[in-house]
């Protein structure tokens, strides 16, 4: 990966968080007071949702730095990248959680239920975003296999005498 490329991801990584304080300090307050009407517990619900949900978001931009830094230092193929991996899975899947506990809770109201379909089509969304992390895992872990087994022979070629 180019060093260029790995500075843009890193630009869009801090706008993003930037983004994502501004929503937890600016927009959650005001969510909460447009939410005056509602009972208690469906306050709580929805403000709670949201800061999770943005918290999944600026957990995984926080591992995909680490990730690029790993990579930046050529460091990437080691088995220490699949902490951040599993982190990485791990916030995806309670965005998903997330999307289909918000789903169940606009359900039963006066939601429209397209859009409740749409909320529960992006926690399927995030679902298979998670099992498509997997799969990189997967193959994170075949080139690591690969990569120390190409070193193994090497360092053996390297003893031999031809």
């Amino acid at each position: 990966m180019g060093k260029s490329t790995i500075i843009v991801l890193r630009v869009v990584i801090v706008l993003a968080l930037i983004g994502s304080v501004a929503v937890q300090a600016l927009i959650v307050p005001l969510l909460w007071i447009d939410l005056g009407a509602e009972e208690l517990w469906g306050r709580i619900a929805l403000v709670s949702i949201v800061v999770l949900g943005v918290g999944t978001l600026q957990v995984f931009g926080i591992c995909v730095w680490m990730l690029l830094t790993k990579v930046r230092r050529g460091s990437i193929f080691s088995p220490s990248s699949f902490r951040y991996i599993d982190v990485i899975i791990g916030a995806i899947l309670v965005a998903a959680a997330l999307a289909w506990i918000l789903a169940a809770i606009l359900a039963p109201g006066s939601a429209a239920p397209g859009l409740v379909a749409l909320i529960g089509g992006a926690g399927v969304v995030l679902g298979g975003i998670a099992l498509l992390v997997v799969v990189m895992k997967a193959l994170l872990r075949q080139a690591i296999e690969r990569d120390t087994e190409a070193q193994s022979l090497r360092s053996e070629l390297d003893n031999e005498v031809i």
